[in-house]
C-alpha cells in the first residue's frame, strides 16, 4: 500500500489499482464466471438475491479456487485492513453482471445499509473489473467522501436512483480493481450497449459484524475440508461468534429486498 493509496481510500472513499490482475488470471476468472452461469440458469444468485436487469452469482467461495485466491491476496488485505482494522473476514464472493440495454441504475447505497459505528468502518467491497467498465457499460458511480458522512443515501435524497451533483463514474479496463470504503455512496449504472459488463466483489466486514452470506453453513463439507490456513481464518470457519452472529436474521443488502 503506498500513501497514495492510502489517502485515496481515507479522502475519497476508494482506490483504483491499474491493471492487478494478471491476463491468465483474468482468463480463468471470466471462463469460471461464464460456465456457471450457464450451468445455474435462471437460477443463479438464488442463494442470495435477484436483481432487476442484471445477472447475479452468490457464493462464489464454493464455486473455484480462483475467487478464493482473489480475496485472500495479501495486497487487497492490506488495503482492506487500511478502512476496518487488523480484525476482519470475508462477508461475501459474489459476481454482477450488468445485462445489455437494461435500463437500469442502482440506486446509491451502501452496503448492507452499514453506517459507521463508534469503533468506526465496518463494511469495505472490492471490485474486480473483468471487463472494461466505460461511460456506456453500466461502470460503477460513487460520491466521494460521503463515507464519513454517517448517513445513508435513501434517508436523505428524495430519489437516490437518480444522479447525484457529486458523483463520479468510476471506468477502468478489465484487470483493474478498485477498493472501496462500502460506507461510500454507490450504485451501477445503466448498461446501454449490447454486451453484459462483469464484475467480481470481494466483500469483506469487521470481525464484530454478520456476514452478508454465511460462509460456513453456504460452503459444505468438501469445499471447507479444501480450504488454506488463511482462507479458513478470513471467512471465519472456526469462529464461534461468527456462527451466532452470521446465522442470525439480520438485513444483508443496501438495495435489494
Amino acid at each position: 500500500m503506498t500513501l497514495a493509496h492510502a489517502q485515496s481510500l481515507d479522502h475519497f472513499g476508494f482506490v483504483h489499482l491499474h491493471g492487478f490482475v494478471p491476463a491468465e488470471v483474468l482468463a480463468e476468472l471470466r471462463s469460471r464466471v461464464d460456465e456457471l452461469f450457464a450451468q445455474e440458469g435462471a437460477a443463479a444468485g438464488s442463494e442470495f438475491k435477484m436483481e432487476p436487469g442484471s445477472r447475479r452469482l452468490a457464493n462464489c467461495a464454493a464455486k473455484a479456487a480462483v475467487f478464493r485466491r482473489c480475496v485472500v491476496h495479501p495486497s487487497i488485505l492490506e488495503l482492506v485492513g487500511r478502512v476496518l482494522g487488523p480484525r476482519f473476514k470475508l462477508s461475501s464472493i459474489n459476481v454482477r453482471s450488468a445485462n445489455p440495454h437494461n435500463g437500469v441504475t442502482q440506486p446509491l447505497h451502501a452496503d448492507m445499509g452499514a453506517i459507521a459505528d463508534e469503533q468506526g468502518f465496518w463494511v469495505c467491497n472490492t471490485v474486480w473489473l473483468l471487463d472494461d467498465f466505460t461511460t456506456e457499460n453500466g461502470a460503477l458511480r460513487a460520491v466521494p467522501g460521503s463515507h464519513r458522512w454517517n448517513k445513508l443515501p435513501q434517508d436523505v435524497l428524495a430519489d437516490p436512483a437518480t444522479k447525484h451533483p457529486d458523483e463520479v463514474l468510476i471506468t477502468g479496463a478489465a484487470g483493474d480493481v478498485v477498493v472501496m470504503n462500502a460506507h461510500l455512496w454507490h450504485g451501477g449504472t445503466d448498461n446501454r450497449t449490447d454486451r453484459e459488463r462483469r464484475a467480481l466483489h470481494g466483500f469483506y466486514c469487521r470481525h464484530d459484524k454478520p456476514q452478508q452470506q454465511y460462509q460456513k453453513k453456504l460452503l459444505g463439507a468438501e469445499t471447507i475440508a479444501a480450504l488454506t490456513p488463511e482462507e479458513r481464518r478470513l471467512l471465519a470457519i472456526d469462529d464461534p461468534s461468527n456462527d451466532e452472529l452470521s446465522s442470525a436474521d439480520v438485513p444483508r443488502s443496501g438495495f435489494l429486498k
